[in-house]
């Protein structure tokens, strides 16, 4: 299977995207190797973090081995609970991740619960994980949503006029390219946490700049996705895009006055 793609406003014509590819009699997807190849550089870059914040690299490995199926378990376990009208009538395909249907967000709750409770039962300081896997979910998301390209979906609503319009020449339609918003927006906020990393003023906090960023971004990149998951009249991840820029803003200023000029101890 491939896709048919276009960017007329860029002058970019008509080209094809293989869907996958054959390795030994194996078929591979690119979408797998996108999402792999993310998770690789994540990794790579928390461990080069993690030096600065006196954790070690086996930690850093611990957590990517024990986040990555909690991640899929809950990006599968969030979609299936917002679109369970396509599932009610036969429980058993919720169990066929492969035929599609996981969500971003869902993966990121699993990933900080996880994490979450290694760090507990370890002991090591949950702040100091968190702004670390804040990098390593932006090169993430960053990269895995050029998956979502090679697919040719999770793209956005119809349109004749923007920029950056994608053609779905295959489907007859031109959209706007939402994975491409979103993958931008992820850089554009990996460069200024990397930049105001200086300024910390506690463990935890560049975490919570990514919770602030992602969440503002994803709130008007929501508003233009054609395939939202919805509950009643509500895009659900706009919502909770809207929950999470609030809270973050909340907790850092709270924690900002709180610590004032000197960094807290281990939390």
């Amino acid at each position: 299977m491939t896709n048919t793609i276009a960017f007329p406003g860029l002058g970019i014509g008509a080209f094809t995207i293989p869907t996958a590819f054959s390795f030994f009699g194996f078929t591979i997807h690119w979408y797998g190797v996108i999402i792999a190849l993310g998770i690789l550089l994540a990794y790579l870059f928390a461990k080069k973090k993690a030096k600065s914040r006196e954790i070690s690299n086996d930690s850093i490995l611990d957590v990517i081995l024990w986040g990555l199926p909690s991640a899929i378990i809950c990006a599968r376990i969030y979609y299936v609970i917002f679109s369970w009208e396509d599932y009610r009538s036969n429980f058993l395909d919720v169990f066929k991740i492969w035929e599609g249907g996981i969500a971003i967000y869902g993966a990121v709750i699993g990933a900080c619960a996880s994490t979450l409770i290694y760090c507990r039962v370890k002991k090591i300081s949950v702040g100091k994980m968190f702004d670390i896997g804040a990098f390593g979910l932006l090169i993430g998301q960053m990269i895995g949503r050029w998956g979502n390209f090679v697919n040719a979906e999770a793209f956005g609503k119809a349109t004749s006029t923007a920029l950056f319009r994608m053609q779905l020449v295959d489907q007859g339609v031109t959209v706007h390219p939402t994975f491409l918003y979103e993958s931008a927006w992820n850089l554009l906020l990996f460069i200024i946490i990397n930049l105001l990393e200086k300024y910390q003023k506690f463990n935890g906090e560049i975490f919570l700049w990514y919770v602030t960023g992602y969440g503002l971004g994803r709130f008007f990149i929501e508003g233009m996705r054609a395939d939202s998951l919805m509950l009643g009249s509500m895009r659900v991840s706009q919502v909770l895009a809207a929950i999470c820029f609030v809270a973050g803003v909340g907790f850092i200023i709270y924690f900002r006055l709180k610590n004032k000029k000197e960094m807290p101890q281990n939390v």
